[in-house]
């Protein structure tokens, strides 16, 4: 279940790779021939689709099931990404097609954020709900690490240039055709079941799942203790200004600590990774410099984080660890700022050192996407995921064109701008664990429904979390 609900993370990291790396060289005339200007929007127009993506399925979710969407948004993806492989010509009609094909493959994506990060808080048992989620999250990264492994020799000229884009943008839609196989054995959430009035469904979910626990671990599942009982009357979907409302005014601290974390974190990773190539070479390496083999150990160490420091949300405290994760990668930013500028780093260190911070900055965003999809109630979960998905990439978007800004151009690229931008980096994710370590949720080891009561409830007797 892990494998078939993780996938999606896997295929945003895929994609966004092959996109920063193929994108520039679709400018070549032995390829598609289209603009500086032109490839810098790939990656706009991709974000823009998940953001309308995460928001339209996320209603949806809510409204007909975690398991329908996981098929419907994989689809979805599964076309946009493969007919970018189809782009023929360099026209206006072609470029078209192309952005209408990113278009596509980001809502595709975008959707399955919200099912995705739902479905996992749903059916992930209360004791290790952080550590799957955050894991689960982390495997953005692998994405990314197989896709700079892939289009190393991909893109070593060995394939014809009017081929080789095109069998990259292939390899995402070929690894969605295996995920619907895991996908299939997949149950519904039963939490979303009994919250539509689908009793007797639930309670069939429920049986198959403690089957396959007890055949698979040959433990018996307990019943659950009578005391936490709830009464529920299903209530109609609610729409995007009932959630706010439900935001803003019975969940203000926590509507401002998911909105914090969200965007701190977006901002952070979009400046960092979107000029990644850029401080490479017009500070290293030089403009000629082929820096694909770099994305490779900064990959690697992203995913280490979540999987390494995982089981700690979960053991340590979902507070004290995202705090501490923001400010440790923070600190560590500020660190690394004065020793660029000091003149004491290279290529090479300059890796090892990002490799550090993200291992750090990686578990924390990761924990943001928990965090946001588990406190609040079961019947928003998805639109509150998409909501907070959708403010996080407005803001992450603006972060690769203020630092492109701040770093300077080519020829005269400004050490004390990228200074600059790596303090005022530094200085938002430092925010971002003052205000976890105020506002964050104890919800470690605790029940959803104890976390944040259930709209619906008629009659509860061990539920709480206002």
């Amino acid at each position: 279940m892990v494998l078939a609900l993780g996938s999606c993370w896997i295929l945003d990291g895929l994609e966004i790779t092959i996109a920063s790396n193929v994108g520039e060289k679709l400018s070549g005339a032995d390829r598609l021939g289209i603009s500086t200007t032109a490839v810098g929007l790939l990656a706009t127009v991709y974000l823009i689709g998940q953001v309308v993506g995460a928001l339209v399925f996320g209603q949806i979710s809510d409204r007909l099931g975690r398991r329908k969407l996981f098929f419907i948004t994989l689809a979805i993806y599964f076309g946009g990404s493969a007919l970018t492989a189809f782009t023929l010509g360099t026209g206006a009609a072609s470029i078209t097609f192309l952005y209408l094909t990113r278009f596509i493959a980001g809502a595709g994506i975008g959707g399955e954020y919200a099912a995705i990060n739902s479905a996992i808080d749903e059916l992930i048992p209360a004791p290790y709900r952080g550590r799957t989620d955050i894991i689960v999250n982390g495997t953005y990264w692998a994405g990314a690490a197989i896709a700079a492994v892939i289009q190393i020799p991909l893109l070593s000229g060995a394939i014809s240039p009017a081929w080789d884009w095109r069998l990259a943008f292939l390899i995402g839609p070929v690894l969605a055709i295996v995920i619907i196989f895991l996908r299939r054995s997949v149950p519904e959430s039963p939490r979303w079941q009994i919250m539509h009035g689908r009793g007797a469904e639930a309670e069939e979910s429920i049986r198959f799942i403690e089957h396959e626990v007890e055949t698979t671990t040959g433990k018996h599942v307990d019943p659950v203790d009578e005391q936490k009982a709830i009464e529920i009357r299903p209530t109609p979907s609610a729409g995007y200004l009932t959630l706010l409302r439900i935001l803003f005014r019975t969940y203000p601290g926590r509507s401002t600590l998911g909105a914090v974390l969200m965007i701190t974190q977006s901002f952070l990773y979009n400046a960092i990774f979107f000029s990644y190539a850029i401080v490479l070479t017009h500070f290293y390496l030089g403009p000629d410099a082929d820096t694909s083999i770099y994305y490779i150990p900064f990959a690697i160490g992203n995913f280490l984080g979540p999987l390494l420091l995982g089981r700690l949300f979960d053991t340590v405290g979902r507070r004290q660890m995202i705090a501490g994760t923001y400010l440790l990668a923070g600190v560590l930013l500020i660190i690394t700022a004065f020793l660029f500028q000091a003149g004491v780093l290279n290529a090479l260190t300059q890796t090892i050192a990002w490799c550090i911070i993200f291992f750090f900055a990686s578990a924390g965003a990761s924990a943001a996407y928990l965090t946001v999809s588990e406190i609040f109630p079961m019947e928003v979960r998805a639109k509150a995921i998409a909501v907070f998905f959708a403010i996080a990439q407005i803001f992450g978007s603006v972060a690769p064109l203020l630092y492109a800004f701040m770093i300077g151009s080519e020829d005269n690229p400004s050490t004390s701008g990228l200074f600059w931008a790596y303090i005022l980096g530094a200085v938002i994710m430092i925010i971002g664990g003052i205000v976890a370590a105020v506002l964050g949720v104890a919800a470690e080891g605790k029940s959803l429904e104890d976390i944040a009561t259930p709209l619906s409830v008629v009659r509860a007797t061990g539920v709480g979390g206002a």
